[in-house]
């Protein structure tokens, strides 16, 4: 196994670290401790992790507090949670090809022909029948759920299937969405038929959006490895039923979360964690850099699931922006209270060009 042999520079007395193995090992410095200044610097992944951290080398210069790794064929590594899952580490290279790979995938995604930078409106569906100019058919919602009814000559496809007439959608779970396809003239517009805040919701999309169309991407801060942390999870005895507020006025979003995410970055941190995708875990979280150099209401992090002894890693270089840093056609919910980290997290998305 690739290790690394780390030296910490420190304005203390304590200059230095190595891995065991070397005789410099102050001897109050468990294992563990020496593991979690050595995995903070690292530019690796351990095997539960599903894509691989992404971070820029943070070994250019020796500051106090910052470790100065470098790839060093050592002995057996010690039996720590840290080392016992621990791939070989890739190169300064692929550790930041690995990041531009992952955004350049997350932005092609973002811009996708009925992404939400194509959505043209959002339409807050009640009892009184309404037409819009950018979707076909009258719409309307009750206690069955949404309704359409097409005028002659009008259509939309469902399920492969053309649909003329009146379609009902039936009662929508919330935050669920259908999605239907209008062809108007040239262009094929997906219609996305919600549910949000406990409301029916309309949201066509169309390709040809000046949103998406003059979309000319999204800065980020460069990867940078100090943003990539191990973190404790701690669960629940049974999951808390969280109630966030949304940029939209009002509306209310109701979430679970199973756990808290424990962590150190320039001091003790927590992070209540929402079920996420895979078994994983997702975080909406704000910072001091929130409405300076990153998006003001909220960004949001994928967490891969914690392994069997509760450890999981947490890579803010992957915080993203929600559809609400682009579009006023969202209705993104806000980060919960303890999700306001008194940090200055320079990393991930900053505000969009």
């Amino acid at each position: 196994m690739v290790l690394l042999q780390c030296r910490f520079v420190s304005s203390s007395s304590r200059a230095s670290l190595r891995i065991p193995g070397h005789p410099d090992v102050a001897p109050d410095d468990s294992v563990q401790s020496i593991d979690k200044i050595v995995w903070s610097a690292m530019l690796g992944t351990r095997e539960d992790v599903r894509q691989p951290s992404a971070a820029r080398p943070c070994c250019t210069a020796e500051r106090p507090g910052r470790v100065t790794p470098r790839v060093d064929a050592l002995a057996a590594a010690p039996p720590s949670p840290y080392f016992r899952r621990m791939r070989t580490p890739p190169t300064e290279t692929t550790f930041a090809e690995d990041w531009t790979t992952w955004h350049d995938a997350h932005e092609r995604a973002r811009a996708a022909e009925h992404g939400f930078l194509a959505v043209t409106s959002i339409r807050w569906l009640t009892a009184h029948p309404e037409r819009f100019d950018d979707a076909p058919g009258t719409w309307s919602t009750n206690e069955d759920g949404p309704v359409v009814a097409l005028a002659a000559g009008e259509s939309i496809e469902l399920d492969g299937r053309t649909v003329t007439g009146t379609l009902r959608f039936g009662p929508l779970p919330e935050r669920s969405s259908m999605t239907v396809t209008w062809q108007d003239g040239d262009e094929t517009v997906e219609i996305e038929v919600a549910r949000r805040g406990g409301s029916d919701v309309l949201r066509p999309r169309h390709p040809g959006n000046p949103t998406r169309t003059g979309y000319r991407g999204t800065p980020a801060y460069a990867p940078d490895a100090r943003f990539v942390v191990p973190a404790r999870y701690e669960p629940f005895p049974v999951p808390r039923e969280v109630t966030v507020g949304s940029v939209v006025d009002g509306l209310q979003h109701v979430y679970e979360a199973p756990g808290l995410l424990t962590f150190d970055l320039d001091g003790p941190r927590s992070l209540l964690a929402f079920n996420g995708y895979g078994g994983g875990l997702h975080v909406l979280f704000a910072d001091r850099t929130s409405g300076v150099t990153t998006y003001a209401a909220n960004r949001s992090l994928d967490v891969p699931a914690p392994d069997a002894d509760g450890w999981t890693t947490i890579d803010f270089n992957r915080a993203t922006n929600l559809p609400c840093a682009y579009t006023p056609h969202a209705t993104c919910p806000l980060p919960p209270a303890e999700n306001r980290l008194d940090v200055a997290v320079e990393a991930g998305e900053r505000l969009p060009a």
